[in-house]
């Protein structure tokens, strides 16, 4: 099943409940504005070099569309599409005044240096800067992507339209960010699974959790269950799994990698094991933090854990979602689990539109307030409703974005 089927699959699940119209369906799941520009530049090497960039704006009836920004060599506009629509969804559950969008380049940022990947990102926004701004469609970080691509995309952005810091977010500090962006995906992840378990009974440090995919978000994952005294017991990125029964040590894993240059190849304090072999241990929670469709109909029954976290953007895909409720399993979806980041790219945006500096406290306390009243509010939807967590937070999330469509007049 292709993304956006996926994502279409569980739309149609909450539209279902609410009874909505074929027609206002076909209006909620097509996206307002589809690009594809030609983003060509030359290499180091005097190669004259064609990349396909997209910028798929799905949804304005909330306010301003919002949406990441990923370098990666399988982006297509199948997954820029329904990421799109997942943003859509996600903005309306934690109630922030945006719709969803979303935008890729079909590269490896890795094959790039920093002066092909500077002018990649500059020769993207030439062709889209008409199409965005603050009251448009707010770009951010995403996978392949960091702080100082997005401070590239603003001064790009501002050579046409002048001083305009909330035209992108996730921006370094120093270049009117906001303290705690870079931690609030992973933070939010970690929040709510220990929010889930105290709803369950279960205390934190009698859990044994594994983390697939330790880059941003599941460090930042990782980190804050350890300090919520889980056990992280393994951890995984590209080249493989670790694994530890007493549990790794977080902050020693991360210098780890920063030294290997983002990697844990050969971490030494852990037994190897692969990707596939992380996803099926005997573990209380897992937490898919990598890339989508890493549980399927194939492995799903495999799966031990008791909890599910989706961390990364549709990592358990519609065959494995019915086998692994159907046994008992707990999911946290991913438009709520992995919110933080665009409640954060939230705050900054306010912030930049009334020139404002916000501390990092301010910052922790306003998204923990937001995901744990969005944590709330879903938990409760599905307990009185008898559904799953992602019934749920699905249902809230196209209740919201279709009443605001009825309401806007845009039908």
């Amino acid at each position: 099943m292709r993304f956006f089927e996926t994502v279409q699959h569980y739309f149609n699940d909450a539209a279902d409940r609410l009874q909505l119209s074929d027609d206002l369906r076909r209006l909620l799941l097509t996206s307002e504005r589809e690009v594809q520009v030609q983003v060509s530049l030359e290499l180091d090497d005097r190669r004259l070099a064609t990349f396909i960039g997209y910028r798929v704006q799905h949804n304005r009836a909330r306010g301003p569309m919002k949406g990441g920004l990923r370098y990666h060599p399988e982006v297509d506009l199948d997954e820029v599409r329904a990421l799109a629509s997942l943003m859509t969804w996600k903005s309306a559950l934690v109630e922030i005044p945006y719709g969803g969008a979303k935008g890729g380049i079909a590269v490896d940022p890795r094959a790039l240096s920093r002066r092909e990947l500077e002018l990649i990102t500059r020769k993207f926004v030439d062709g889209i800067h008409d199409l965005i701004g603050p009251d448009i469609d707010i770009p951010a970080p995403d996978m392949g992507t960091t702080a100082e691509v997005m401070a590239w995309f603003m001064n790009q952005y501002e050579k046409y339209h002048g001083f305009s810091p909330a035209a992108v977010t996730g921006k370094p500090v120093e270049l009117h960010g906001l303290p705690g962006r870079e931690e609030a995906t992973g933070r939010g992840v970690g929040l709510l699974t220990v929010k889930l378990l105290s709803r369950l009974g279960r205390r934190p440090d009698k859990m044994r959790v594994a983390i697939q995919g330790f880059g941003n978000v599941g460090t930042h994952t990782a980190k804050f269950l350890q300090e919520a005294e889980m056990k992280v017991v393994a951890i995984s990125d590209a080249s493989g799994g670790y694994y530890r029964p007493e549990g790794i040590d977080v902050m020693n894993a991360v210098r780890y990698a920063v030294q290997r240059n983002g990697s844990l190849e050969g971490y030494p304090d852990a037994e190897p094991i692969s990707n596939r072999e992380l996803l099926e241990l005997d573990v209380d929670v897992l937490i898919p933090a990598a890339i989508g469709g890493v549980i399927t109909g194939s492995n799903a029954p495999r799966l031990k854990a008791g909890i599910v976290v989706e961390a990364a953007n549709s990592p358990v895909d519609p065959t494995a979602n019915a086998i692994l409720e159907e046994r008992g399993t707990i999911i946290l979806p991913d438009i709520l689990a992995n919110a933080g980041g665009v409640t954060a790219s939230y705050f900054e945006w306010a912030q930049n539109r009334q020139f404002y500096r916000w501390g990092l406290n301010r910052v922790r306390q306003e998204l923990d307030r937001a995901l744990g009243d969005a944590f709330e509010r879903t938990w409760q939807y599905a307990q009185e409703n008898k559904c799953s967590l992602r019934q749920a937070a699905y249902t809230i999330g196209v209740s919201r974005v279709s009443r605001a469509t009825l309401l806007g007049g845009f039908v």
